[in-house]
C-alpha cells in the first residue's frame, strides 16, 4: 500500500567478561637493555596469562552462543510467512550471476535518453521468503516490508552511432547480517516486530544477545547517489556503498566514523550547496537526530538532536534553500507498550501531528513547530519556500499500513474500518473528502513569520490513491510545477501484505487547477490489465529546457504471463504508449524505490 518502514532499533551487545586492562608498550624495553633483561621473564609470564584469559573468554563466548543456538533451535519453529495467491510477484528470485545483454526491446529508446544506470531496490528474502516463528512464548512475525535487499539494474550505453546497448543485472545487498545468515545456511534472526508481546520481546532479547543487534540490516528500501558514489539503504541501519559495475556491497558508510546511527532512506541534497541532509531514528533517546554531510561526503558538518519525547516513524526528510523539514506523525515505536502487552508499532488516529521547520545549522531551540491535522505521511514530493511560507507537498493518509496484517488475516480484515469499501461500492465512492485513508497528494503551507497553517487535499475524492511520489531531482528544495506518482489499485491490496499494487502512473500539474473539482490537474497513464509497476524514477532529458523534459522509467510485471519489462514513458506526452518496452531476462519481484543516475554522476562508469 502506501509505503514501507523498518523499525530503527539501535542496540549492540557482546560477550564481555571483566578483563584487566594493560597499557604496556613493549617497544620501550628496547631503550634500556638492563631494564629489558630484568622485565623479560615477567613479561613472558604476563603475555601467557593474557593469552590464557583470551582463550578462556573465547571458549566461554563460543559455548554461550552454542547453548543459545541450541535453545532457539529447540524452542522456536520457523514457519513460512503466508502469501496470498494473488501475490504472484512477491516470491524471491535467484541472482543471475552474470549480467545479461537485452535484445528484446519493443519501440525505440530516444536518442536524447542519457547513458547511465536505472536501479531499483526491494526485498528478496533468503531461504524462500519471510518467516514467522512459533514458540512457548507465542508467535512473532515480520512486517511486510522486511526481506533482504536485492538491487535490479539496467545499464544504458550507446556507441558512436547512437545505438543503445541495455544490460540487466541483479544482486543481493550483502550486509553483515546477510553474510551471517548465509554462512549459517538457515534462518537465524528471530522476527521481533509484531505478534504476541512476550514472543516479540523474547525474540528481541535473544537476537541482541546472540548477534549484538536485535534486527537485521536488510538494506532493501532505496538507492541514492552522493559525491559520485552509489548507496543502498533501509533506515534501520547505515547505508551500504555499492560498486556501480558489479553491484557488490562494499561496506557501511558512516561518514568517516562521524555518523553512528540509523540513516533515512530518503536523504536530500541541499539546492545550491550540494550538502546531504539525513536523519536517524532510534527507539531510545535521542529518538531523532538530523545531520548535514558535506558535498564531498567526507565530513559531518552539523548534527542536531531534535529532543523529541517519542519515537515517530518519520520515513522522509525535506529540505529547502534554508530549512530542514521534519514530519512528526503519530505513528510511533514504543518499547514500553510491548512490555505492557501492547503493540511495538502503533498509529494513533487522534494523536498529535506536527511539522518542524528548522534552519539547516540550527539547534533544537530553533525549530518552529506547526500543529497539523493528525495524519500518516511517509513520502514527500517536495518542499520549497514561497515568501514567508514553507510549502510541503506529500502523500497523506489518515491511517497506517505499518505494521500491517498479522499472518493469516483475511482479506481487508486488518484494515481500519474506513479503509474498507462500502457494500456494493468502489473504494473511491465509499469515502468522503474528510475520510481519505489511502495516500493522496496533500499540501501544507506553513508561515514561519505568523505561525499560520493552511492545509488542503490537492486532488478530489474521485481520483485514484497515489503513492511513491517523485519529481525532477534538479528541483529538490525549489519551487516546481510537476510531480509524478504510482497509482494504487485499492482492490488489489493483498491480505498478507500492506503494500498495494500499482496499476499506473500519474502526472500532477501543481500550477494548473481543475475548476470543476477545485483541485489540481492530473493525467493518468494506466497499464494493461493485471500489470503493476514498482520503482518509478524520473530521467532528465539531456539538454532539456523545461522541468518535464524527460521520461519516467519503471519496472512492470504482467501477472497473466509472469513477464517483467521496463517501460520508458515520455513525460511530455504522458497519455501516450511507452516509447520503449524492454523485456527482462528474469522476473523482478515487487519492490520499493528506484533511481536513474546518468554516467557523469558516477565515478566508475
Amino acid at each position: 500500500m502506501a509505503c514501507y518502514y523498518y523499525v530503527p532499533f539501535q542496540g549492540h551487545c557482546s560477550f564481555r567478561n571483566p578483563t584487566l586492562s594493560f597499557s604496556l608498550n613493549f617497544n620501550f624495553i628496547n631503550t634500556t637493555h638492563h631494564l629489558a633483561s630484568s622485565f623479560k621473564p615477567f613479561l613472558r609470564e604476563l603475555e601467557q596469562h593474557v593469552f590464557r584469559v583470551d582463550v578462556l573468554k573465547a571458549a566461554v563466548k563460543n559455548t554461550s552462543v552454542k547453548l543459545l543456538d541450541a535453545f532457539v533451535d529447540s524452542a522456536f519453529q520457523f514457519v513460512d510467512y503466508p502469501l496470498n495467491p494473488s501475490q504472484t510477484n512477491a516470491a524471491p528470485v535467484d541472482e543471475i550471476k552474470e549480467a545479461a545483454v537485452i535484445t528484446n526491446i519493443h519501440g525505440d529508446i530516444p536518442s536524447e535518453f542519457p547513458q547511465g544506470i536505472y536501479i531499483r531496490n526491494g526485498p528478496n528474502p533468503l531461504f524462500g521468503g519471510l518467516k514467522s516463528t512459533k514458540s512457548v512464548f507465542g508467535e512473532s512475525g515480520p512486517i511486510w516490508v522486511e526481506g533482504e535487499g536485492m538491487l535490479h539494474a539496467l545499464y544504458f550505453s550507446k556507441d558512436i552511432n547512437g545505438n543503445f546497448t541495455v544490460v540487466y543485472n541483479n544482486r543481493h545487498v550483502e550486509t553483515a547480517t546477510f553474510k551471517l545468515e548465509k554462512l549459517r545456511n538457515k534462518p537465524s534472526f528471530l522476527p521481533a516486530i509484531q505478534g504476541d508481546p512476550l514472543a516479540v520481546f523474547t525474540s528481541f532479547l535473544l537476537n541482541l544477545v546472540r548477534f549484538g543487534k536485535p534486527l537485521k540490516n536488510i538494506s532493501n528500501t532505496n538507492v541514492f547517489e552522493h559525491s559520485g558514489k552509489l548507496y543502498s539503504i533501509a533506515e534501520n541501519n547505515l547505508p551500504q556503498e555499492i560498486d556501480v559495475l558489479t553491484l557488490e556491497a562494499l561496506g557501511d558508510w558512516d561518514v568517516n566514523g562521524a555518523w553512528n546511527r540509523s540513516f533515512t532512506a530518503h536523504p536530500k541534497r541541499v539546492p545550491g550547496t550540494g550538502e546531504l541532509v539525513t536523519m536517524g531514528i532510534a527507539a531510545t533517546k535521542p529518538f531523532v537526530e538530523v545531520g548535514v554531510i558535506s558535498a564531498d561526503g567526507k565530513e559531518l558538518v552539523h548534527k542536531l538532536d531534535l529532543k523529541l519525547d517519542r519515537c515517530p516513524l518519520c520515513h522522509e526528510i525535506g529540505v529547502t534553500k534554508r530549512y530542514i523539514v521534519f514530519m512528526d506523525c503519530p505513528l510511533t515505536v514504543d518499547v514500553n507498550r510491548i512490555i505492557h502487552g501492547g503493540k511495538l508499532i502503533k498509529y494513533e488516529s487522534e494523536g498529535n501531528a506536527r511539522i518542524g521547520i528548522m534552519p539547516r545549522y540550527g539547534d533544537a531551540g530553533s525549530i518552529h513547530w506547526f500543529k497539523v491535522k493528525p495524519n500518516c505521511t511517509f513520502h514527500i514530493f517536495n518542499c520549497f519556500e514561497d515568501g514567508d511560507e514553507v510549502v510541503v507537498w506529500g502523500c497523506r493518509a489518515l491511517a497506517s499500513a505499518i505494521p500491517g496484517p498479522d499472518p493469516g488475516s483475511k482479506e481487508f480484515a486488518w484494515f481500519p474500518t474506513k479503509f474498507k469499501p462500502a457494500p456494493g461500492k468502489q473504494f473511491e465512492d465509499a469515502i468522503s473528502e474528510d475520510q481519505l485513508l489511502f495516500h493522496r497528494p496533500y499540501e501544507w503551507r506553513l508561515n514561519v513569520r505568523t505561525g499560520d497553517v493552511k492545509e488542503r487535499n490537492l486532488i478530489g475524492a474521485n481520483n485514484f490513491p497515489m503513492e511513491f511520489p517523485i519529481i525532477n531531482g534538479a528541483f529538490t528544495g525549489l519551487k516546481n510545477k510537476y510531480g509524478y506518482t504510482q497509482v494504487c489499485h485499492c482492490d488489489s491490496i493483498s491480505s498478507t501484505g500492506g503494500m498495494g499494487r500499482f496499476g499506473g502512473l500519474a502526472k500532477l500539474f501543481f500550477e494548473e487547477q481543475n475548476t470543476e473539482e477545485g483541485s489540481i490537474k492530473v493525467e493518468y497513464h494506466m497499464f494493461e490489465r493485471n500489470t503493476y509497476c514498482s520503482g518509478a524514477a524520473f530521467v532528465r532529458k539531456e539538454g532539456g529546457a523545461e522541468e518535464d523534459d524527460g521520461w519516467i522509467i519503471t519496472f512492470v510485471h504482467h501477472e497473466d504471463t509472469n513477464i517483467c519489462q521496463a517501460y520508458i514513458i515520455d513525460t511530455k506526452n504522458f497519455l501516450n504508449e511507452p516509447v520503449a518496452k524492454i523485456t527482462l531476462p528474469c522476473r523482478v519481484p515487487d519492490g520499493f524505490h528506484g533511481a536513474f543516475m546518468p554516467n557523469q554522476l558516477l565515478n566508475k562508469i
